[in-house]
């Protein structure tokens, strides 16, 4: 048995035509997956059923049908309600002889009330089945409503630790057929659920397989009558979730598990989730800047959709790290940041921005573990790498994750959306609690790390 993945993942890497050259270094970041004694040598792919092309959630009937559905809940949140693709999903489900019960009522950014009053809703009435329609935040809606209407419990019995008891699924779920509206969430991809706790002021979410929906039906023409606004903060979501899954600890640095059943689901990068990552960050690369420009360009908003899902798949087998795990306190902790394109009665901080605001100083940060990875990153989004060395690594993928932001109109750092220097403290207590993404970076996080990658997000230019 030869002793690293290096001949798998090479192989996959020039299938693809990935690999390039800087310099002296060719980028493949070989020995990236070293086996060591005691650690982990098994990675596991947990694939996700999906269906994608455009009007393909005109098909929602037959597949509720076939799993076999009577009764569902059709999740959504109040502006998705209004347009004709709910309509036409309700009328293809009635077509299909299934009863469907709408919740319009989803919070965008939920909240742990936002959650419980959902959860209220699916325990209330007898269903046998979730279609959620909508962008992460209903997606994760349903996700919860199915769980702890299964399984009922406190909020907090399946919230990850330390801030929840991070109980696990005691079994299967209800089918679930997500159906995403937004080209970033990749959440019909994943068993993750992420929501506001706002007695903390932080985000906080439930992570496992068993959330994951039974399938997800992917229509990219759905994405034509987003505003620019939410076009960019979802798109960088889809950055995120690939640059950070791909820079993840490999998951041969993990302890070798007693069982394969307390595998983690977010078990590092790997060479299943790195050829996900890599293709979503060259579409990311290659069309956002066009889908936010320009709604007419199909091409461009339907390369972002299929990226969105790339990353879903990638990063719902690695895991995410540091930024995510900033991004909760931007998000949580917001006052009166209220962006162009988002409900405007309340403050609100979109996902997508939260988490990229972070992202320049924390890939300064990580560059040192992997640099041959952030270079590679780098040069599919597009930057030139051809000059550059490993010391140049961090800077060289911040400024072009700088160059995109200015381009999209994202806001200049943390500070854009609200914060100072005082608030870091706060900022650096809710982050580190988030445990579960923190120990999956490649780097170690403490708190006095976080308060100075905070200090250095303030501002991006």
């Amino acid at each position: 048995m030869c002793n690293s993945f290096d001949g798998l993942y090479a192989d996959a890497i020039n299938a693809d035509n990935v690999r390039v050259t800087i310099g002296e270094m060719t980028l493949g970041c070989c020995h990236y997956y070293e086996f060591t004694e005691g650690r982990e040598s098994v990675f596991a792919v947990d694939p996700s059923a999906i269906r994608f092309g455009p009007g393909v959630l005109q098909e929602v009937g037959h597949d509720a049908r076939s799993l076999g559905l009577k009764r569902i809940a059709l999740y959504t949140d109040r502006v998705v309600a209004q347009l004709d693709i709910v309509a036409d999903a309700i009328k293809a489900l009635r077509d299909a002889g299934i009863d469907a019960v709408v919740y319009g009522d989803v919070h965008v950014e939920p909240t742990d009330q936002s959650i419980s009053t959902a959860v209220r809703f699916a325990q209330e009435t007898e269903f046998d089945g979730f279609v959620s329609i909508g962008g992460g935040s209903v997606m994760d809606t349903c996700k919860a409503a199915n769980l702890y209407s299964t399984y009922p419990a406190d909020l907090l019995a399946y919230v990850n630790a330390p801030i929840g008891e991070a109980r696990s699924v005691p079994g299967p779920l209800k089918p679930h057929i997500a159906c995403p509206t937004t080209s970033g969430t990749g959440s019909e991809c994943t068993g993750i659920a992420v929501f506001d706790l706002l007695e903390m002021k932080v985000k906080t979410g439930i992570a496992h397989r068993a959330l994951r929906p039974t399938l997800s039906l992917i229509d990219p023409s759905v994405t034509r009558t987003l505003p620019a606004n939410v076009v960019a903060s979802s798109g960088f979501d889809v950055l995120s979730h690939a640059l950070e899954s791909y820079t993840a600890v490999p998951f041969t640095q993990r302890v070798q598990p007693e069982r394969p059943d307390l595998r983690p689901m977010s078990q590092g990068a790997n060479p299943y989730s790195d050829i996900g990552c890599l293709e979503a960050l060259r579409r990311t690369g290659r069309y956002l800047l066009r889908a936010v420009a320009d709604a007419d360009d199909s091409e461009a908003r339907e390369g972002m959709m299929l990226a969105a899902t790339l990353a879903g798949m990638a990063f719902g087998n690695a895991g995410v790290h540091i930024p995510h795990g900033m991004s909760y306190s931007v998000a949580g902790l917001i006052r009166d940041f209220r962006p162009q394109g988002y409900p405007r009665a309340e403050p609100i901080c979109p996902h997508g921005i939260s988490v990229i605001v972070d992202a320049p100083a924390v890939f300064r940060y990580t560059a040192p573990a992997c640099p041959e990875r952030h270079l590679e990153a780098a040069a599919c989004l597009g930057a030139d790498v051809r000059d550059a060395t490993a010391d140049d690594a961090g800077e060289v993928l911040a400024e072009h994750l700088i160059t995109m932001m200015r381009n999209t109109d994202i806001p200049n750092g943390i500070s854009g959306v609200g914060y100072a220097e005082a608030d870091i403290p706060a900022l650096a207590k809710g982050a580190f609690a988030q445990q579960r993404l923190l120990k999956n970076a490649p780097v170690e996080v403490r708190d006095e790390t976080l308060r100075s990658l905070y200090r250095s997000a303030l501002t991006c230019w």
